[in-house]
């Protein structure tokens, strides 16, 4: 589905181990420890229940390595691949006592990411053939906002910020800070922004945007919580002078209209902070 993701095994690897350490306590997998034979083998398939996109391959994948480095797993799909119920995603072999000590892990971080892959992929969908991009936010749960950022790719979206350093990003707080003058605030950013650095301005009214435009503006504008009158009107104002996102409430069922007001991104949050995960299982293969 997309021709440049990679995430580096890396970055998967402490998530993968924390989320490991927090499942096995200290006394490991007790039930697999007392029923599981000395030495016995299994083989598994990770089986996909729903139809969407996959994600999270490598994070399942280190989810037994890291437990047992001679355990064999064969990837059938790849990240970002489209998925039919039914379909096998993976297979897994070695150690029963590794195999299912590690299974709720790999299966969290798969469905999981699956789930946001899958969304996103809906909403890009929904949005084809008009200008508009889709990005996620900072909204992430802590600790997986790489993996998740990573799974909104897979899903055909894009980024917004990664971290608070990447961009100046002014909200109402911070002209609140600056005593609630835009042209101010502008300013103040402006002195202290690199020249690689961008500027983006949130605004909830046509008349901040009015205020911000004839205050040197912003490279971009976060058009927050707007009627599609209203973005309409705030898209002809910027006249492609600076970035037009969209942002707030936005559904699936919203997105399309929003997208052809003219704006240049949609950035949803919940795509990251509160999305169902894709139903995916793991079912061992008797011989």
């Amino acid at each position: 589905m997309t021709t440049s993701l990679h995430l580096p095994p890396l970055l998967w690897e402490p998530i993968v181990r924390t989320a490991l350490l927090e499942d096995l306590g200290i006394g490991g997998d007790v039930t697999t420890q007392a029923l599981a034979q000395p030495g016995q083998q299994l083989h598994a398939v990770f089986c996909t229940r729903q139809d969407g996109i996959l994600c999270g391959l490598e994070g399942a994948r280190q989810a037994f390595t890291l437990l047992d480095p001679t355990i064999r797993f064969s990837m059938v799909k790849q990240d970002g691949n489209k998925i039919t119920a039914g379909d096998v995603l993976a297979t897994v072999e070695g150690s029963a006592t590794a195999l299912l000590a590690g299974e709720r892990t790999a299966l969290n971080l798969l469905s999981h990411l699956s789930g946001i892959a899958t969304h996103t992929h809906q909403i890009v969908q929904a949005v084809d053939g008009t200008k508009a991009h889709i990005a996620c936010t900072r909204k992430t749960l802590p600790g997986l906002r790489s993996l998740q950022k990573y799974a909104v790719r897979a899903g055909g979206g894009s980024s917004h910020r990664l971290r608070l350093d990447d961009a100046i990003l002014i909200k109402d707080n911070h002209i609140a800070l600056c005593g609630g003058n835009i042209r101010q605030t502008l300013q103040a950013a402006r002195a202290y922004a690199g020249h690689l650095m961008k500027i983006e301005l949130e605004v909830d009214t046509l008349e901040q945007l009015e205020e911000a435009l004839s205050s040197g503006g912003a490279d971009a504008y976060l058009l927050d919580n707007m009627s599609i009158p209203q973005l309409e009107q705030a898209v002809k104002m910027i006249g492609g002078r600076a970035t037009a996102e969209a942002s707030g409430g936005i559904t699936l069922q919203t997105a399309r209209p929003i997208a052809q007001t003219g704006v240049d991104v949609l950035s949803l949050g919940w795509l990251t902070h509160s999305v169902k995960a894709l139903d995916i299982g793991l079912d061992i293969i008797h011989p």
